[in-house]
């Protein structure tokens, strides 16, 4: 396999996205001695893929639609910055064949497939009839007028764009109109076009995927297959290479499915990256889903198998290169994993905030090839001192595992990520590697099905002992901070290095103007324990102490059913337990009321509940609380209105998804404190639903489900 000289050299290109999409392709332009521009909205502008660039442009606003979807504006900046190429990266314009036809206009080098390209493919219909022109198998869309309930369950699509934006699955006839209203409403968000169709939905299929590169001089190149059928929302969580369905049926499925994405592509003639989609059944059939007409977020696994960098691979053949001989063949295993923010167990409810703390410390490449038989890469959108916003996607990262086999790639990707450190909002990590280490997964037993047949990746990361000994550490931990003389705020919690509120300030300055001899902790004649609550996630976790002559020593029901504990050291920041006979180290690091205790089995995040709850947060009954931070983009009642149990009520876009706020109880609407447009905050109070009687409220909480 060679790559021909290059006609039109790129010097200097411009990313026309954002996170770890751009640093992506900043890593290879870097390793290529090639400038680098990045475009950024008023939201990132302290992102760590705007630090990285060589140069950076403002697009004003926060909105994807006034900023990273604004071709005439990213060409602009082009032109300012002296680019000669825009790689547009996946996702907001990278299909967008008007933005392409702009760029070339421009006279700049479009590091994509030709406008003629996308618009053939950009169609999910169009592109359909073209396969099947092409002899390759396709599901036939679907009449929506004509749909009856033996066709069921029916997948509404967006025809543009993809990420799961716009689907929908329906499973009563019922529910098919307002199905196909909202998807076409959130596929008019994500690419400003509202249409949607509907096929046929194997919901125990395998999502299976090829990907293609063609030149200008007519060769057309499979480079290997992934399988990427764990998967949220329609959105893939879990991605590999080679498939293991593939691997299964061997050399006759694999050569029926490169020969179908060779046609695909051929049929188009096709120019630069691309990836075929397929659905498949186990028997080894499949069908054609899609030809999404850029670079995959899931192309880190192919890089590993193959050797090749795939971003290096766009610009050359951008700037005019032919491939010549054959691709080369894929080698050994890689599995890759998203790391979203949001909470699995809270119906996949994205999450927002800062990010105090990440790293992965078994991860030692960096948006680059590892070369090593076993390694881990890291390609992450954020760093520490990075925030999530609620204006884009929720990947945090995507963490690859590399081996020799595929049970080597998976253990060593479940230890990198159980060796995170993480101090930010609420992660998928747990869900990660309970999959990785699933005896289905490692079978290779993966269908789009998977997280509907096992419940049991869903479950806390670290057991309920487990967690109740991190709280035992926190607790002495911050006990000595007290004893030797951090002071501490009006509201009775520590205050360490890190200050986080005015609070924690005052407390610094009083403690700095007015020290304290260290007089230790321990008191002769003070027999009762001292409490401290601490919680992880929604798990309350008290700690009952005290300090004597003696030691420590804790209640009887701090540790009830459990071995015997002994503190054998302790420091603010490090504490030795013995746990039965066995000692065990534990790190603690504070920040405001935010505690990571971190051991050899993991780290846990906790929080120190206030001793007394202001009864001015308690919630009245019949509130519907916001789940999740976001923007309201429709609303459908009134105060007055009359209202059933599980009616939507407020819509919420959050993270490029919509969610629906139900009311789970009848009742009236009694107060709507939201109109559409309004930005929102987790647990903001959206509206008050009290009984049909006047005399009484109802109960309802209301909750967000994700349509």
């Amino acid at each position: 396999m060679t790559i021909s000289p290059l006609p039109r050299p790129i010097t200097r290109v411009l990313v026309a996205n954002r996170g770890e999409i751009a640093r992506r392709v900043f890593a290879t332009c870097r390793a290529r001695g090639i400038e680098t521009i990045a475009v950024f909205s008023d939201a990132d502008e302290n992102a760590e893929f705007v630090v990285e660039a060589d140069a950076a442009v403002r697009l004003p606003g926060t909105a994807p639609a006034d900023t990273y979807l604004r071709g005439d504006l990213i060409v602009e900046a082009a032109a300012r910055a002296g680019a000669d190429a825009i790689h547009p990266g996946y996702g907001f314009l990278s299909e967008n064949a008007a933005f392409a036809r702009q760029v070339i206009a421009a006279g700049l080098t479009w590091i994509g497939p030709d406008p003629e390209n996308i618009d053939q493919m950009g169609s999910k219909v169009e592109s359909k009839r073209l396969m099947e022109a092409a002899g390759v198998p396709v599901l036939s869309e679907l009449n929506p007028r004509a749909i009856t309930a033996d066709q069921l369950p029916i997948l509404v699509k967006a025809s543009e764009g993809g990420g799961g934006r716009g689907m929908r699955v329906v499973e009563r006839l019922e529910d098919l109109d307002e199905t196909i209203h909202t998807a076409g409403l959130e596929a008019a968000s994500a690419f400003g076009d509202p249409t949607v169709f509907c096929e046929r939905y194997i919901p125990d299929g395998h999502h299976i995927e090829v990907q293609v590169f063609g030149d200008r001089h007519g060769t057309v190149w499979a480079l290997g297959e992934r399988e990427c059928s764990i998967q949220r929302r329609h959105q893939k969580v879990v991605e590999e290479a080679p498939a293991p369905l593939v691997e299964r049926h061997g050399a006759a499925m694999r050569d029926r499915l490169y020969a179908a994405a060779r046609a695909a592509a051929s049929q188009i003639n096709y120019i630069g990256a691309g990836t075929v989609e397929f659905l498949a059944n186990d028997r080894g059939d499949f069908f054609f889903l899609e030809m999404n007409t850029r670079l995959q977020v899931e192309h880190p696994v192919t890089e590993c198998t193959t050797g090749l960098d795939l971003v290096g691979l766009q610009l050359d053949i951008a700037a005019g290169a032919a491939l010549i001989g054959e691709p080369p063949r894929a080698a050994g295993h890689a599995i890759e994993v998203r790391l979203y923010a949001e909470d699995p167990q809270e119906n996949w409810a994205p999450q927002s905030g800062a990010v105090h703390t990440f790293d992965v410390p078994g991860a030692h490449s960096a948006f680059t090839i590892p070369r090593d038989d076993t390694a881990v890469r890291l390609d992450a959108g954020v760093g520490a001192g990075s925030t999530i916003s609620t204006f884009y996607d929720p990947m945090i990262a995507k963490i690859i595992g590399v081996g020799p086999d595929r049970a080597t790639a998976a253990r060593t990707l479940a230890a990198a990520i159980e060796g995170m450190s993480w101090d930010g909002p609420v992660t998928n990590a747990a869900l990660l590697t309970h999959v990785l280490r699933e005896p289905g997964f490692l079978a290779g037993n993966t269908t789009t099905a998977y997280f509907d047949e096992h419940p049991e990746v869903f479950a806390p990361a670290v057991a309920a002992f487990e967690l109740r000994i991190a709280a035992v550490a926190a607790a002495v931990a911050t006990a000595t901070a007290a004893e030797n003389g951090c002071p501490a705020g009006p509201d009775g919690m520590i205050v360490t290095n890190a200050i986080t509120s005015a609070e924690d300030a005052l407390a610094v300055s009083i403690a700095s103007g007015n020290p304290r001899p260290n007089v230790g902790g321990w008191r002769l004649f003070h027999p009762d324990y001292r409490s401290r609550s601490f919680a992880a996630g929604q798990v309350e976790l008290p700690v009952k102490y005290r300090h004597t002559r003696a030691g420590w020593e804790f209640s009887p029901e701090t540790l009830a059913d459990g071995p015997a504990v002994t503190v054998v050291q302790a420091t603010p920041t490090l504490v030795r337990l013995e746990i039965d006979g066995v000692e065990r180290r534990f790190s603690v690091t504070r920040r405001g009321t935010s505690l990571i205790v971190a051991s050899a089995r993991g780290t846990v995040a906790l929080k120190e509940l206030p001793r007394y709850t202001d009864p001015s947060a308690l919630t009245a009954p019949g509130s519907l609380l916001a789940p999740m931070p976001g923007t309201v983009v429709r609303v459908e009642a009134s105060v007055g209105e009359a209202v059933e149990a599980g009616q939507g009520i407020i819509w919420l876009e959050a993270m490029k998804m919509m969610h629906t706020i139900s009311s789970d109880a009848a009742g009236v609407v009694e107060a709507l404190r939201v109109s559409v447009g309004d930005q929102v905050d987790v647990g903001m109070l959206l509206a008050v639903i009290a009984e049909a009687s006047d005399e009484a409220t109802g109960s309802g909480t209301g909750k967000a489900v994700a349509e």
